[in-house]
């Protein structure tokens, strides 16, 4: 937004105005509100950290374990894999979340301590944000709910009003016949 304004002052043109509702960082936000963004975010940046930890030497020592630091490429690219897809297809974030879980609680093996903790910590709260993340209604959803509710309410209103005109007009047959009044559900007598 500034280098626009500032350019605008440069060709001697009126600064740009605000672009409003449907600006880039609005639609990024809604955007970015229907998927585990943040789960996802903090998975990719655990398998970021945790690549990196398997290529540093701390001082003299230089850990790796697996085979030949295979595991040290793997997990971290899976993990950013799984990262990236989540954002991308959060329908199946429970599936990916799991299997992150899983991998970042592995890398405490197979990849330098899980990246001297940091890497492994980092994923695996990815890995639970992106399980328990939960997509918010839609507003038309929730109001379909509440209507349902209140048709099934007045249904049973209506339901309550027609026995009541039924016993009446049982009663009343019964009186005129000279029977005793009939008994309701309820144990009282009309």
């Amino acid at each position: 937004m500034l280098l626009i304004v500032a350019a605008a002052h440069a060709i001697g043109g009126e600064p740009a105005r605000d672009p409003g509702p449907d600006s880039v960082r609005t639609r990024f936000r809604a955007w970015r509100r229907r998927r585990p963004f943040v789960g996802g975010l903090l998975t990719a940046l655990g398998g970021v950290e945790l690549f990196f930890s398997g290529q540093l030497d701390i001082g003299k020592i230089h850990v790796q374990l697996g085979i030949e630091g295979l595991q040290a490429t793997i997990i971290p690219i899976l993990l950013v894999l799984l990262g990236i897809l989540v954002i991308a297809m959060p329908a199946h974030r429970i599936f990916y979340g799991v299997i992150a879980l899983a991998v970042a609680v592995y890398s405490l093996v197979g990849v330098n301590l899980g990246g001297f903790f940091v890497g492994m910590l980092l994923s695996t709260v990815g890995g639970i944000l992106t399980v328990a993340w939960m997509p918010k209604k839609a507003r038309g959803d929730a109001d379909a709910d509440v209507d349902a509710g209140l048709a099934a309410d007045g249904d049973a209103d209506t339901d309550v009003d027609a026995d009541a005109e039924t016993d009446a007009h049982v009663n009343a047959d019964a009186e005129a016949a000279g029977a005793p009044p009939a008994a309701r559900a309820d144990g009282t007598v009309a």
